[in-house]
């Protein structure tokens, strides 16, 4: 059965309450003060079986002083009954209702004359063209007008036939979403605890969920749940829901609080939004301006910021702003909102969240965020997916942020990642995202620094990874880093060599005397074997005395790297030969004196035919490279 949310809505006592009794049986005014006055001053709630139709009816207060109330239920309707009284027609409130409406995207609806037993047929046409006129132009143009008396029945039933009606046009609501329900109201039910209602927006929600109510961040697992006064396992999108929370007292929970799947969403005190400044409005929207954000069940203070070249945005027309919030909120792209004045409080915009953790923007950047916005208002999910992940720059995005920022389920977030992909918009790297144009840009700015590398340290084998990551990669996330290396090597563009990087075309460019140098040195640790010199008596031997230290360590460097020779300790070089010798003299003991296989320092020397100051750095070096092992005062030859 299809589940659908109709909204009264209309100027204080033109009979929104006493429609809704005649339509259901059910006194929405459920308030001793409501009762006492004769007037709704908070929501009400009432059920009404059309067979094929269930509908949930949200009874608003017409009284402008309330109108913050109609607007805690006013977020989650998806049909408007427009209620005008026949003895008054349209009244101010008449219209600010019908502007809610409309600003917050309720395109479909009826329009409802009620009282019509008060009034002759003359008047009943003249508050008839009044509707129309009201209605002209917006998506109410051409919707049902019933005429109705709450008093006599006189329609009733006429009016339960165009709702179901009207329902049944009613697209179902998007499923790309995870749960949330902006909390209206909360009560404690005896035996029970804690007790949460509202329309569930998105999603769905089932008994043992563990949920969060947010901005407050508080953790709580669903215990029961109820649609239409009816205990269900599972509550779905579009219903009203009564929700038994547990791990909560009812004194933590205020309305405008946003129940949704724990860990999932995060609240913000930045939007960019899109604003639609209505006619009516005594002033344009002006940056700078305070006002009333009413976002869900929530309200909230805000300062504007207008993105707009001329720093407004006139009344009756569109534009770009972003909304900074004096107190954190839950909000999604593409949820809809109401502006009214911070005094007096009037109704002057609404629009749509464009980006809900938005950052600032710089005045010289403007142009290029008012494109990304544009993106964000016409594009589908891929564009919104590829705009947050460029948003981020070199910086990146990881999965549970951008989840977070759209609220799509795990299946459409996957969807949106392979199309992206596919489009080549979007590079991943162990579940981060970054665009492929920044990609490309650090892919490029690597080979520079790599290339400027080798040009200042033409004798040094490469970059070390950590040191080029320091000097152009500081602001990059580190899998970033690690997939631009691993790219730029499978392309062939560098090579890898353990900790250090270098460029494929990279080959070491020696003058005569530094390969003078270089054949020296090993000569001089070839024929010294295992009674290695030190290094400065290796240069010495070599005739490179005349050349600084720091460039001979360099030539020895290259040795090393092309494994000619070994370090053993911080200033003790080897000739791998001498060592590869030793080897396997080690491995010849060790297979004469099976199974021992042991060694002590003092048989160590003998076979090497080396003094201690040899013996100990190189069974300490042995030991590392798990030639031998130790084992108390003697070694275990491996």
């Amino acid at each position: 059965m299809k589940s659908i949310i109709v909204g009264t809505a209309g100027h204080i006592d033109h009979g929104k309450t006493a429609l809704v009794r005649a339509l259901t049986g059910v006194d929405a005014d459920r308030l001793p003060e409501e009762k006492r006055r004769g007037i709704t001053i908070d929501l009400g709630f009432a059920e009404l079986d059309l067979g094929d139709v269930r509908v949930g009816f949200i009874d608003v207060p017409g009284h402008e002083r309330f109108v913050k109330n109609m607007l805690a239920g006013a977020h989650g309707i998806d049909l408007v009954a427009l209620v005008i009284a026949a003895d008054e027609g349209v009244m101010p409130q008449t219209r600010e209702h019908f502007d809610i409406c409309r600003l917050l995207g309720v395109s479909h609806g009826l329009v409802v004359i009620t009282k019509t037993d008060m009034v002759d047929e003359e008047l009943l046409l003249l508050v008839r063209a009044e509707a129309e006129e009201l209605v002209a132009g917006s998506t109410l143009s051409g919707a049902p007008i019933l005429s109705v008396s709450a008093r006599t029945g006189e329609g009733v039933e006429e009016l339960k036939a165009a709702l179901r009606e009207t329902a049944l046009k009613v697209p179902p609501r998007s499923s790309e979403q995870v749960a949330r329900l902006p909390v209206d109201r909360a009560f404690t039910m005896r035996g029970f605890g804690a007790v949460v209602t509202g329309t569930l927006v998105a999603g769905s929600v089932a008994e043992g969920d563990e949920m969060e109510l947010l901005p407050a961040g508080l953790r709580v697992r669903v215990r029961g749940l109820q649609v239409h006064g009816q205990k269900v396992e599972r509550a779905l999108a579009g219903q009203r829901t009564a929700i038994n929370l547990g791990g909560i007292d009812v004194q933590q929970i205020e309305r405008g609080l946003v129940l949704a799947p724990a860990g999932r969403l995060l609240p913000t005190q930045a939007l960019d939004v899109q604003v639609d400044v209505l006619e009516s409005a005594p002033r344009p929207l002006r940056s700078r301006s305070r006002v009333r954000v009413h976002l869900g069940a929530a309200e909230v203070l805000a300062r504007v910021r207008v993105l707009e070249d001329s720093g407004e945005i006139a009344q009756g027309k569109m534009g770009f702003a972003q909304l900074r919030l004096e107190s954190p909120v839950v909000a999604l792209p593409f949820e809809r909102f109401i502006i009214r004045s911070y005094s007096p409080q009037v109704t002057i915009a609404g629009g749509r969240i464009l980006d809900a953790h938005a950052a600032r923007h710089r005045g010289r950047e403007m142009e290029q965020t008012r494109s990304r916005l544009e993106t964000l208002a016409t594009g589908d999910g891929v564009d919104e997916f590829a705009v947050f992940v460029e948003m981020a720059g070199e910086r990146a995005v990881r999965r549970a942020e951008i989840a977070a920022r759209t609220g799509w389920t795990d299946e459409v977030l996957e969807d949106a990642v392979r199309r992206a992909k596919e489009a080549e918009r979007v590079v991943e790297a162990e579940g981060v995202y970054v665009a492929k144009s920044v990609f490309d840009r650090l892919a490029n700015d690597a080979l520079e620094e790599i290339a400027a590398h080798h040009k200042r340290e033409p004798l040094e084998r490469g970059i070390s990874r950590e040191t080029l990551r320091e000097r152009r990669f500081t602001h990059a996330a580190p899998e970033i880093f690690r997939a631009l290396l691993s790219h730029l090597e499978s392309v062939g563009a560098l090579v890898s060599d353990k900790e250090f990087v270098r460029a494929a075309s990279h080959t070491l460019s020696l003058t005569p005397s530094d390969v003078m140098l270089r054949s020296g040195l090993e000569k001089v640790y070839r024929e010294a074997a295992l009674e290695a010199p030190t290094f400065e008596e290796a240069v010495a031997r070599a005739g490179g005395a005349h050349h600084s230290r720091e460039h001979t360590r360099k030539i020895l460097q290259l040795l090393i790297d092309d494994r000619s020779l070994v370090r053993v300790s911080p200033d003790l070089f080897f000739h791998r030969a001498a060592l590869d010798s030793l080897i396997a003299s080690l491995r010849e003991y060790a297979a004469e004196h099976e199974p021992e296989r042991m060694i002590d320092v003092s048989t160590f020397k003998e076979i090497a035919g080396i003094s201690r100051k040899y013996a100990i750095p190189l069974l300490e070096y042995f030991d590392r490279e798990r030639i031998t092992r130790r084992a108390g005062d003697k070694r275990i030859i491996l």
